[in-house]
């Protein structure tokens, strides 16, 4: 009996090392999602300069439409609980009409190099913005940073300059970044794609494309929300040519035996998951700050994941409407406790311009159907179905760990996924809107984590 046992748990064992084996890259998926047949001739390889741009007639629409706005009365001392309070919501269409400048915003997204080019049928955009001057013998490190929902380019504005120019806001220059930062097709100025199942994998794989276009063959990649997820699809199919991962948000999708019983036990018996204090700070209570939290925060998600047409088209209709949808994330993402508050709390880390700024690109450009059709072409299948979700991340990656993230993930829990985990910080301060909220604290993350991986080759080490 005891034979039996240890050759039904050796297959076992040898069942799991070479399927791991077998599984260690994602495919790279070649797609076409423009409209109509894919033609036979070649696609266009060009990269062509591009500005934000916006007409008079699309500035007398949009004050039209916010004249009319019909606005509803907030409950009694609601607060940000039911959703975007509208007595403050009158206060950022107030704004929005008399004080914001549209014009201006133009002015500072045209501040960067911008630029569009084909790939797999559809245009894609992206900023591409290189050092000011560079120390002698000193070249720059290619830096992806792929944005999230519902956010867009725009969100990495004030941490570029940290990255590309560090000496001249403090920071080390030890390091010295060109930064790339496309829209995720279907966000922003990205055609959206016009076939489905454009899900993260796609992206990743348009984004491979693009870096390889644009003569990278060894880059680095940073993400958070979409972000995250694109990176580490990314990281899977080209872990050769990605030199490291940094994230601020690294979900896991695959729940095991031992995640569970680390909820159950974890408070108690920390040392035993590898939880660290603030592990335990961050999640426990679990019904409260986990679970609870999910099924409060995630309802969003599962229309966007059903029907996101149907919901996307009336607030495609809606400036105002837009708004309220958006700014309770940029709310209740930043910190949970600005719930509690009349105006979401949403001036205290970000203002109005650069929130309406983001806004309005979702305005100008149409794409709040096509942004929430990613969470359908992702999740449709169920979590953790997709070939993706089992496979493992061997790219060195570092981990900033925001407090303020709707849900925590312990570095224990991370581990299983990113088997490589070079820097895992807790993060003094800051939500899910990292890049936005606290540039600097970001900026330094990255800085430190790819002088590890220079000073120690870490990628390299894999094939040597």
């Amino acid at each position: 009996m005891l034979l039996e046992v240890f050759l039904v748990l050796g297959t076992v064992i040898i069942y799991f090392l070479l399927s791991k084996k077998k599984e260690e890259t994602l495919p790279f998926k070649e797609g076409w999602w423009g409209k109509g047949q894919k033609p036979d001739t070649e696609e266009d390889t060009t990269i062509w300069p591009f500005k934000v741009e916006t007409t008079e007639e699309e500035l007398s629409d949009l004050f039209r439409r916010l004249d009319q706005a019909r606005f509803s009365e907030p409950l009694e001392n609601s607060f940000f609980h039911y959703g975007t309070n509208s007595v403050y919501l009158r206060k950022v269409v107030s704004y929005w009409k008399n004080q914001f400048n549209w014009k201006k915003q133009v002015e500072v997204l045209n501040k960067y190099p911008q630029f569009k080019t084909k790939i797999q049928g559809i245009d894609i955009h992206f900023v591409h913005v290189k050092p000011p001057h560079l120390p002698e013998g000193q070249s720059a490190k290619p830096l992806l940073m792929v944005h999230g929902w519902p956010g867009s380019f725009y969100e990495f504005y004030k941490i570029i300059p940290l990255l590309t120019d560090p000496a001249s806001h403090g920071l080390s220059d030890e390091h010295i970044f060109e930064v790339i930062c496309p829209s995720i097709p279907g966000y922003g100025f990205s055609e959206a794609p016009h076939k489905k199942g454009f899900n993260s994998v796609s992206a990743a794989s348009v984004f491979y494309e693009l870096m390889l276009k644009l003569g990278f063959s060894e880059f680095y990649a940073q993400g958070g929300d979409w972000g995250w997820l694109i990176c580490t699809n990314l990281a899977q199919i080209a872990p050769n040519h990605m030199k490291g991962l940094h994230l601020n948000l690294a979900s896991v999708t695959n729940m095991g035996f031992i995640h569970l019983v680390s909820i159950l036990l974890g408070r108690y018996l920390p040392g035993l998951f590898g939880f660290q204090d603030e592990d335990v700070r961050r999640m426990f209570p679990f019904l409260k700050k986990g679970l609870y939290r999910i099924l409060l925060e995630s309802g969003y998600a599962h229309i966007q994941a059903t029907k996101p047409d149907t919901v996307g088209c009336s607030l495609n209709d809606s400036p105002v409407g837009l708004a309220a949808y958006i700014l309770e994330k940029f709310s209740t993402w930043t910190d949970l406790e600005f719930r509690n508050l009349e105006d979401g709390g949403l001036e205290r880390k970000f203002n109005l311009d650069d929130l309406l700024t983001n806004i309005m690109i979702y305005w100008v450009s149409g794409c709040i159907v096509s942004s929430m059709r990613f969470y359908k072409e992702n999740l449709q299948k169920g979590i953790g179905t997709q070939k993706h979700e089992r496979l493992t991340v061997q790219v060195p990656t570092g981990i900033a760990s925001f407090p303020n993230e709707v849900m925590h993930t312990p570095q224990a829990w991370a581990q299983k996924k990113y088997t490589n985990i070079v820097s895992f910080h807790f993060m003094p301060r800051g939500g899910h809107f990292a890049a936005l909220e606290e540039p600097e604290l970001l900026a330094e993350d990255i800085l430190q984590f790819v002088g590890k991986v220079e000073r120690e080759q870490l990628w390299r080490k894999k094939g040597d």
